[in-house]
């Protein structure tokens, strides 16, 4: 019967209760040698399965449904319970079918996978050149820190020259740097267009939109990358340049104030501390000294009237300068 779901006790009274159908609740348990709460939990299993009636507690014993009625029932549900496992037998064997094809089609005609590490400064150089190389109409890159005029000015020119839109995303700190301004400013000369803000998680490039080369380590930005394509990490990453661009003033644009006095330097900073950020990450993030940073955070203090960190990020909700939300 255990084919049928009947567990071994409950077997053994049922086929007692067969050969012995007027044994009583204590005949039963001198017969089999068992406690009182093993008998109590097999019969309870054999009323679960419509082998014998219920209200067997109150009587003095067990009562068996007509086993010309129960045994076919019970067989009929086992049948069912099998015909529904056949049926997840079959579609397990048709996904085996297709995973085995998916999986023959991958070794006849291999594929990258969407997201790629890349290690190496000059493996690194050679996904950027031929991405470059096949790029029809745009990219996008955001540079968190000083650029190479040399390496990247060149390929900057070269993707100018063959009409693709070059757009960057710069740290506003970063054209304190003479080798990084002038070249910002040929590249404007050029055709490219620059934008800078004040703080940029990542750097990377975006290619016609269809895939991205982002630093794994900010400081080891040309060492190692993951390239990603057609994902929607490559969306987000589109969105978030656009976000980034749509908020940021051209190079060289006049430094201004917000309608509650703040610069764009004082607003992010203030933002980066509400993020739970140290010192020394708000200046990595924005790419200045750490001594500009306690600058900027003693003078927004004294505007607020403030004499902790805590009482800064409080009193900038209650100004209105940042969200409740930090």
């Amino acid at each position: 019967m255990r084919l049928l779901g009947v567990g071994t006790d409950a077997e053994t009274v049922y086929e007692t209760l067969i050969r012995h159908p007027n044994a009583g609740l204590v005949e039963l348990g001198f017969w089999l040698g068992w406690s009182q709460r093993r008998l109590s939990e097999a019969l309870s299993e054999l009323q679960h399965r419509e082998l014998i009636e219920s209200g067997w507690k109150g009587q003095r014993g067990p009562v068996l449904v007509d086993p010309s009625v129960a045994l076919p029932r019970l067989v009929e549900a086992g049948e069912l319970a099998l015909q529904r496992y056949s049926d997840d037998l079959d579609q397990a064997r048709t996904l085996a079918t297709t995973l085995i094809e998916r999986h023959r089609q991958a070794l006849s005609e291999p594929a990258d996978f969407p997201i790629r590490q890349v290690v190496g400064h000059a493996a690194v150089r050679d996904v950027g050149e031929r991405l470059a190389a096949s790029c029809d109409a745009e990219v996008l890159t955001t540079v968190p820190g000083a650029m190479s005029a040399s390496a990247d000015g060149e390929e900057d020119r070269r993707l100018l020259d063959r009409g693709i839109r070059v757009r960057k995303l710069c740290l506003r700190s970063a054209t304190n740097d003479s080798a990084t301004s002038e070249h910002l400013r040929r590249l404007v000369g050029a055709g490219g267009q620059v934008r800078t803000v004040p703080s940029l998680p990542v750097r990377m490039s975006i290619y016609d939109r269809a895939v991205a080369v982002v630093a794994v380590e900010p400081r080891r930005s040309r060492d190692e990358v993951v390239v990603v394509r057609g994902t929607a990490i490559l969306t987000a990453l589109c969105a978030l340049f656009d976000g980034e661009w749509g908020r940021a003033p051209e190079l060289d644009a006049p430094s201004s104030r917000d309608d509650d006095g703040l610069t764009d330097l004082e607003h992010e900073v203030l933002r980066l501390l509400g993020d739970g950020h140290t010192d020394a990450v708000v200046a990595r993030k924005m790419g200045v000294s750490v001594r500009t940073i306690r600058r900027v955070i003693a003078e927004l203090a004294e505007r607020l009237g403030a004499r902790s960190r805590f009482q800064i990020g409080a009193r900038a909700v209650e100004a209105g300068w940042l969200s409740g939300g930090g």
